[in-house]
């Protein structure tokens, strides 16, 4: 089992939670709060504080509601 989980929240962001770093395009760190357990990234597009959501999703009405498939053993 991987020590970072990432949780997709109906309609809302995506939930990281373990320690991650999070770069932009050019691979500049963008703070993170080391005394929280997980970060939310926005998925809507619609936050002030990009890439981490900030409740956005909310007023735009964001829907995605992600299920991964099943796998047959």
């Amino acid at each position: 089992m991987s020590d970072v989980i990432i949780r997709c929240r109906d309609n809302g962001p995506l939930v990281v939670s373990g320690t991650v770093q999070v770069t932009d395009a050019d691979g500049n760190v963008f703070a993170v709060r080391s005394d929280k357990p997980a970060i939310a990234l926005c998925r809507c597009g619609a936050s002030k504080q990009r890439p981490f959501c900030d409740g956005s999703h909310k007023d735009v009405d964001f829907q995605a509601a992600e299920r991964a498939t099943v796998q047959d053993s």
